[in-house]
């Protein structure tokens, strides 16, 4: 778990360090759930780690609402392992924020539940609501499913807490 955990970070702190060497906003959320929240069995149940990151900057109005580029990953503490990135959705009423998203990624299931693939693909919906100008609360609930592109599909359900922060 420890070597997972130490390559998840490194992965992660690569991802976003361009992020880092400009003077624009940025994005950062960490959040921590339960992994495969509907398993009946329970075998495959594990807690998770996230960090996600998105350049406000990159924001683009459309006429399907206000999307952005966000990548990330998690770890579960069944040592299974998932690097993303894909487009969110911005969607506001007052202090309350809509974040649908989806993100293609790598997945590695360690310890935990094969999901069939290293090529799965993330869909959330997350709501967040406005702590301050820049910072934000949320709940989110995701689904990770390989589209039967792998030899099985078994998917997992999750749900996680947010707090997002922009620096």
């Amino acid at each position: 778990m420890k070597f997972k955990f130490v390559i998840f970070l490194t992965l992660l702190a690569h991802m976003i360090s361009p992020a880092f060497a400009d003077k624009s906003n940025k994005d950062i959320s960490f959040y921590m759930g339960t992994f495969d929240v509907i398993d009946k069995e329970g075998d495959d149940q594990s807690t998770l780690l996230g960090m996600e990151h998105r350049n406000p900057d990159l924001f683009r109005d459309t006429p399907l609402g206000k999307f952005s580029p966000v990548s990330g990953g998690f770890v579960t503490g069944n040592n299974s392992l998932y690097l993303y990135t894909g487009v969110e959705g911005q969607y506001g009423i007052g202090p309350i924020k809509i974040l649908p998203s989806f993100t293609p990624g790598f997945y590695e299931k360690g310890d935990g539940k094969d999901l069939g693939s290293v090529l799965e693909f993330k869909s959330e919906i997350k709501v967040g609501f406005d702590l301050s100008e820049d910072s934000q609360l949320g709940l989110s609930y995701s689904h990770i499913s390989n589209n039967d592109w792998g030899d099985t599909n078994p998917g997992t359900d999750n749900q996680q807490i947010t707090f997002s922060k922009n620096f």
